[in-house]
């Protein structure tokens, strides 16, 4: 058996019977980074040697019957701006190329306390700034279903890691999709929670007001064992919420019968491939398989959160990069470059316009989860366009977060789940919302979806 295909829920089961070793599991993980790495481009730094002795010492712990939990021994990868203590954190970018924090982010000193493995730092769009995977700097990682293709971003190297099998879990961050895209182009789960359910301290900034931490991994359960680890309120981050966690686990397979499950239709999603529309369709049909009652809603209300989002986020993202900006211009790619300088077409009064939009989308996504308990729609407008097609790259790069960002915008929780595949064996994602601190519904909801299906079980056609 290769080890390494297992899901993080597995390995874990084994490991705790003490039918399978961290270390063999690490080992297995390594082996396959150094096979497969060269390709994918996902990790800018692999941590081997301390993956070694972190799986050595889990096996260590186990032997005097020290087993932390469900994480323990589970080799990770961490997107490359959660600030890891003696290991360099690039955030994708050149000015941080030789930056090494001094301690680990609050959601890395988490896993650390459940016991993870840490495999590297993967790889991403340049200050988390792009959908594209594209790294001028570090190389571009590829999706691993079609090497040629663009994994999403801009937490690509999780989503290409996950999908590889290189790792059993990542964490990353989503400013406007940048969990939930690369997740549905490579075929994977990644959920952004409920703003402020994930501590942002020692997670490198993109917009403070919209940035959301998360995890991501290859069935929805692994999802929820990782946000029961990392979910809580941290007195010392400004921007996490002081809001009871819920157990993600103990209600995870009990169905959605009777639930109200609203399914987008209309002008919102007018513009997605026919393939990926079909198979959201027919994920809907599932549900109501699943005994939930399906109503086709209109969200043509939100359309606008898509210009506030790309506004609020290029305002936010020129103010952290300020000095950056002034002083070495020429440090950021051209494409970030041009994406962060959109800030200059901005006044004050469109900043605050924005800033009030926002707080009303929030309340009227609570008043719409009023009458419903999730939400279905695409996750992307399309599957994974090639690099080499410059007009499928200018849309992706146009309307690709157009189904994700309205999520950041209100600050409610979305997941990606698969759903489907392409004529030509791309993946296509299902995106499940909820209301406000409803991870644990949203959790559910994608779980039993994803036991009625098996489009979580096929593996990219990537050999060694």
């Amino acid at each position: 058996m290769d080890v390494t295909t297992l899901t993080l829920s597995e390995a874990a089961r084994l490991i705790a019977a003490r039918q399978l070793s961290p270390l063999e599991l690490t080992r297995a993980c390594l082996e396959r980074i150094a096979r497969l790495e060269p390709r994918l481009v996902a990790f800018i730094t692999v941590t081997a040697d301390l993956a070694l002795r972190q799986a050595q010492d889990a096996e260590t712990a186990m032997q005097r019957s020290e087993l932390r939990g469900p994480l323990h021994g589970i080799p990770i990868a961490l997107k490359d701006l959660y600030e890891t203590g003696g290991i360099r954190t690039t955030a994708g970018s050149s000015f941080l190329r030789d930056y090494v924090p001094e301690a680990d982010c609050v959601a890395a000193q988490k896993l650390n306390a459940a016991g993870v493995v840490l495999l590297g730092k993967l790889n991403m769009n340049e200050w988390a700034l792009g959908l594209t995977g594209d790294n001028v700097h570090y190389g571009s990682a590829c999706n691993p279903w079609k090497l040629s293709h663009i994994p999403g971003g801009s937490s690509s190297g999780s989503a290409a890691a996950l999908a590889a099998t290189l790792c059993l879990g990542s964490l990353g961050s989503d400013t406007g999709g940048s969990i939930r895209i690369p997740a549905s182009l490579c075929g994977i789960v990644g959920l952004k929670p409920t703003y402020g359910r994930v501590s942002l301290r020692g997670v490198i900034p993109l917009s403070s007001n919209l940035d959301h931490a998360g995890p991501m991994a290859r069935c929805v359960r692994d999802v929820a064992l990782l946000l029961q680890a990392i979910a809580g309120y941290d007195p010392g981050d400004p921007f996490s919420a002081n809001v009871p966690t819920d157990d993600y686990l103990t209600m995870l397979d009990q169905g959605v019968r009777g639930w109200r499950v609203a399914l987008v239709q209309g002008e919102f999603v007018s513009t997605a491939d026919a393939e990926v529309l079909q198979a959201v369709y027919d994920a809907a049909t599932v549900f109501e398989q699943l005994g939930a009652h399906i109503t086709e809603v209109d969200l043509n209300w939100a359309r606008d959160t898509h210009r506030l989002n790309r506004l609020m986020l290029a305002a936010d993202a020129k103010a952290i990069h300020r000095e950056r900006v002034q002083s070495n211009p020429q440090g950021f790619s051209a494409e970030v470059l041009a994406r962060i300088q959109e800030a200059d077409q901005f006044t004050a009064e469109d900043y605050a316009l924005a800033r009030r939009a926002q707080s009303f989308f929030r309340h009227r996504f609570a008043g719409f989860f009023v009458d419903y308990d999730i939400l279905l729609l695409p996750t992307t407008p399309m599957p994974a366009p090639p690099r080499s097609d410059p007009e499928a790259m200018n849309k992706a790069r146009s309307s690709m977060s157009f189904y994700t960002r309205a999520f950041n915008f209100a600050g409610v929780p979305a997941l990606s789940v698969p759903c489907g595949f392409t004529r030509d064996g791309l993946p296509v994602g299902l995106q499940i919302v909820g209301p406000h601190w409803s991870e644990a519904s949203v959790l559910r909801a994608g779980y039993a979806y994803e036991q009625a299906t098996a489009w979580h079980k096929r593996q990219p056609p990537l050999t060694a």
